[in-house]
């Protein structure tokens, strides 16, 4: 059998830090703790699941926190968790078998992180398989006949055990300071980084937080970039067109994003709310349909779901069209990822 070192990064978690250590306690050979600032009883009540907690100066770096609780581990595998994750009864038999059966040659063990959606997290979709589990200590060996060479990608095993997040809120605000504060040293995000920006964005930011990012992602549009990429800049830029009632600037990065092959919901949607905001609901009404229907999201689902269907709803009803304006209501409602 396996030993497991968990490892956890926290701060003012006494509301769910116990539901955490509770599921992991029975699976973890032993518990890790970073305490990175907390003001209430986080570290109090680590303390009753292990001695090992350590505090750790925060400095705005989530990989340098990450590589300090490794760094702690002794086990033959680390668990990486964190205090809003749950690990239910079923599962947690799954992962005492895999401790049991685990091969030698595996090196990261994904698992199925669940709930995404239904607490805004930056992700389009329910479930997803995310490394969890790390073999501490690597082997390195040689493979083929001839011309031989160092293995060095990892042995990779997707797992059936699923991880149930239940955060008490998102983090968006606390990112966006990161984000800034990043882009303000500078320091280059990488382009997963980027991404995860304007995703975040799109889910739980103000206007005040697109204005803020404006210059960097105006910076990064005149870039060469991949196309994936361009379109969820171009998003980001209309929507403060859109904040601004600039019309040429959402002409300018609308028209480039719908002349691509697969327009972006997002940047439909946000045409539309122009028009909408003008009180040109009939124009509108186009655009949202759109976003709804003709086009797929690049960075929020909902935009190619219920947000324009419930905008079609409203536009219906001011140019005094109930039954349209009922029927969206409806579809709205019923929408399902």
């Amino acid at each position: 059998m396996i030993t497991i070192s968990a490892c956890l990064i926290v701060k003012n978690e006494e509301k769910i830090l116990a539901r955490c250590l509770d599921s992991l306690k029975d699976i973890a050979d032993e518990i890790i703790i970073i305490d990175t600032g907390s003001k209430d009883r986080t570290k109090e009540i680590a303390f009753t699941y292990t001695d090992q907690v350590f505090d750790y100066i925060w400095a705005d770096d989530f990989s340098s926190a990450r590589n300090f609780s490794f760094s702690k581990a002794s086990m033959e595998y680390i668990y990486a968790a964190d205090a809003d994750e749950v690990i239910d009864t079923e599962n947690r038999n799954k992962f005492m078998q895999l401790k049991q059966s685990l091969l030698p040659e595996i090196e990261i063990v994904q698992m199925l992180y669940t709930n995404q959606l239904q607490h805004n997290t930056t992700y389009n979709f329910d479930t997803e398989y995310r490394p969890k589990l790390y073999k501490r200590v690597r082997n390195f060996y040689w493979i083929d006949p001839i011309h031989e060479s160092v293995a060095l990608e990892p042995v990779i095993y997707n797992s059936e055990i699923e991880i149930i997040h239940l955060p008490e809120d998102n983090h968006g605000q606390r990112d966006f300071g990161i984000f800034q504060k990043i882009i303000g040293s500078g320091k280059v995000l990488s382009a997963k980084v980027q991404s995860m920006y304007a995703r975040e964005l799109f889910i739980t930011g103000t206007e005040a937080d697109f204005l803020a990012a404006e210059c960097y992602f105006e910076e990064l549009s005149e870039q060469a970039i991949p196309l994936e990429q361009l379109k969820q800049v171009q998003c980001i830029l209309v929507r403060c067109g859109v904040i601004k009632m600039e019309p040429a600037q959402i002409m300018k990065y609308a028209l480039k994003n719908i002349s691509l092959d697969k327009a972006s919901a997002e940047v439909c949607y946000d045409v539309g709310e122009y028009y909408f905001r003008l009180k040109d609901y009939k124009e509108a009404t186009i655009w949202f349909y759109n976003a709804a229907y003709e086009t797929e999201s690049d960075l929020n689902i909902h935009y190619s779901g219920n947000y324009p269907l419930e905008r079609l709803a409203l536009c219906y009803k001011e140019l005094g069209i109930e039954d349209q304006a009922n029927t969206y209501y409806e579809l709205a409602k019923t929408w399902t990822l």
